[in-house]
């Protein structure tokens, strides 16, 4: 894969209190129960990532009513009643979303369709969907080999629909026994649940019965027999942790590097089960104190190995694994066998890419064996598992000899990282490509003509991502494949010398400036883009011309979530449809109609790709040029960044939170 973002080597003796954004798996269980209850209830510390979006939108699909405004969501509930239509929810990558959503089916007055990006689409659901098939929840056949997309069919009238007991299978993932528990108290006979076999990750099963319990539902549990009373949920005020699992990254660089981490919010009386790898550090040798609100992780200059069984603590596994090779002895990680389920084969996946580094590591039947040893550089794959690509930084943090080749995948659930993991150093080690100002925005939002006069007014260089993408259009072409084929076109893209000087541009040494604006390209570049491969390829080439040119202007349509997401500042622009297609439709001879369908097909495209979807960085401003003249919105965007340039080059992140900047008509 090609490289992409490199982690320096982090100088020991940081002393770093980390902010730490809300617990994923809080945010979703009280979503959750906050669109099930009755009356609004207020989420404080809630998680902003793509998990937490998956089901604040698959909400309000259902009818709630749900208003965010930076880490505080506002959600008026359904009091337990689903619409009486059928509807289609969307749970893109999300396990936790989709396999909640399944089990909302136990409830639903009309058929609910569950659909989901490719790498949830493929995870196992049987267990769940065994489960709601024996409270009478018919299924519709797939329509492909993979679990996902699948139509859920209310029972009709009484009969098996108003069974009160159920079993659901543990060994796979715990997911399916807490969605069966999210939605039980809204049955009107409660519900009884029997686990067969093992219950892998047993702490988050407590953490979903006690967020169920603050919003007022009464779960008893003996055994593997568990007991949800009817009732409902009612609306309540509600914190959320800081996320354990996202800590988990910041205590293993304390312990690794020989620095200081401490983590406010995360105490002595977490909730969350992976608030226990602060211990497995611990008996790793690190210094770990408690306060009733806080966990300090310091490093004591020394690592050993030796047995740990984290299936209980299974995302941190990872972490762990990543740097082990920097222990005096080895270490085994057992008892996460089921990983291999997850985004990816966490297993596989960790042992593959520690081989990458020169470590030996070996593949257990139920977990991973790790030596000691010093890595080597190179480029690791992240298999777009934001886990991967988190737990890796650490080792370049230590080491200085890995770099990520998909820092993007952290938006899952962590859309910050990066410029969060920067504050253990002490300047940020992800600026030495300089001062960046990312526009992105969907076509016709006016990114080009924006870029090019903001770049005129900063007297920064512009970067013509559009010519990038042709150029790699054209070697694809010149390739003599199917651009539809995405392996081909990956392959082709990798191999060939691109290189741009001005607006000249070669391919293995040809001058190709001409041969890219040609038809064959332009025919062929929206489809060459969506292609995962080939866009690693433009990040990689889009991150060397922006180093290369010490910063710029780059517009686009990943360049502030993928490309470039240390960014000095983060522009999405957006306008209207109707104002959109009559710019379009003035570029060139098509008339207004044809203008809005190929818009609707573009963003349909853009949107829903498997890779870099089309979506605002976190801390983008958003501004909404629907009515505002090119003047104004350049003034806009110049002055932030002039700021933000007088500032040191630094992100700002007071001015992103305060959302969207609007005006009046960008002709």
């Amino acid at each position: 894969m090609t490289e992409s973002l490199r982690v320096e080597r982090l100088p020991p003796g940081f002393d770093v209190t980390v902010p730490i954004p809300g617990s994923k798996s809080i945010t979703n269980r009280a979503l959750l129960c906050a669109g099930l209850a009755s009356g609004t209830s207020t989420l404080r510390g809630a998680l902003d990532a793509e998990d937490t979006a998956a089901m604040i939108g698959a909400l309000r699909t259902l009818g709630a009513r749900i208003d965010v405004a930076g880490d505080t969501v506002v959600v008026a509930g359904l009091d337990g009643a689903l619409p009486d239509h059928p509807v289609t929810l969307d749970a893109n990558r999300s396990g936790t979303t989709g396999r909640f959503l399944m089990a909302l089916s136990i409830l639903a007055r009309s058929e609910i369709t569950i659909v989901a990006a490719p790498q949830l689409a493929a995870r196992p659901m049987e267990d769940g969907l065994d489960a709601v098939a024996q409270l009478g929840v018919g299924r519709m056949p797939a329509p492909g080999p993979d679990p996902l997309p699948v139509t859920l069919v209310p029972a009709a009238g009484g009969g098996e629909g108003h069974r009160s007991v159920v079993t659901v299978g543990g060994d796979v993932s715990s997911q399916f026994l807490t969605a069966l528990l999210l939605a039980a108290p809204c049955r009107d006979e409660g519900l009884r649940i029997r686990v067969r076999g093992a219950l892998r990750s047993e702490p988050y099963v407590e953490l979903t019965m006690a967020t169920m319990a603050a919003f007022g539902a009464t779960v008893r549990r003996e055994g593997m027999e568990f007991t949800v009373e009817a009732g409902g949920y009612r609306a309540v005020e509600y914190r959320i942790e800081p996320d354990a699992s996202a800590a988990s990254y910041f205590f293993a660089a304390a312990a690794a590097c020989g620095g200081r981490v401490a983590v406010e919010g995360i105490g002595a009386d977490s909730i969350q089960g992976d608030a226990r790898f602060a211990d497995v550090l611990a008996e790793r040798g690190a210094i770990v104190r408690r306060g009733v609100d806080t966990t300090v992780v310091e490093g004591s200059g020394r690592l050993v190995g030796g047995v740990v069984d984290m299936a209980d603590i299974s995302d941190t596994a990872p972490t762990l694994a990543a740097i082990a090779p920097l222990a005096a002895t080895a270490t085994e990680i057992e008892g996460i066998g089921f990983t291999r389920a997850k985004e990816s084969n966490r297993v596989a996946a960790m042992v593959a890419e520690l081989g990458r580094l020169g470590i030996v590591a070996t593949e257990e039947r139920d977990g991973l064996r790790v030596e000691p040893g010093e890595p080597v550089a190179g480029t690791v794959r992240t298999y777009d598992d934001h886990r991967i690509a988190m737990s890796f930084a650490v080792l370049g943090a230590a080491t200085g000899a890995v770099t990520v080749d998909d820092p993007g995948c952290v938006v899952k659930t962590f859309p910050r990282f990066w410029e969060t993991f920067a504050m253990l150093y002490p300047s940020d080690p992800f600026d030495s490509i300089g001062p960046v100002v990312a526009i992105d925005g969907p076509a016709g939002s006016g990114k080009s003509t924006i870029s090019k006069l903001v770049a005129q007014r900063l007297g920064m260089e512009v970067l013509d991502t559009g010519a990038m993408y042709r150029a790699v259009t054209c070697a694809v072409l010149r390739a003599g494949g199917d651009p539809h084929d995405p392996e081909f076109a990956a392959q082709a893209a990798r191999h060939a010398e691109i290189s741009f000087d001005g607006p000249r541009v070669e391919i293995d040494g040809d001058d190709v400036t001409e041969e890219i604006r040609g038809e064959e390209v332009s025919g062929a570049v929206s489809i060459v883009a969506t292609h995962g491969g080939v866009r690693d390829r433009l990040r990689s080439l889009q991150r060397d011309w922006l180093a290369a040119h010490g910063g710029g202007v780059a517009e686009g349509r990943d360049i502030g979530t993928v490309v470039a997401p240390d960014a000095m500042l983060k522009i999405f622009l957006v306008a209207s449809p109707e104002v959109r297609a009559r710019r379009r439709a003035g570029e060139g001879t098509m008339d207004m109609a044809t203008a809005v369908k190929n818009l609707a097909e573009r963003d349909r495209i853009d949107s829903t790709r498997d890779h870099s979807p089309l979506r605002p960085a976190p801390d983008a401003i958003t501004v909404d040029t629907t009515a505002m003249t090119i003047e104004e919105v350049v003034d806009v965007v110049c002055r932030e960044a002039a700021r933000r340039l007088a500032a040191g080059g630094r992100p700002d992140r007071s001015a992103a939170d305060e959302g969207t900047t609007e005006g009046a008509t960008f002709r």
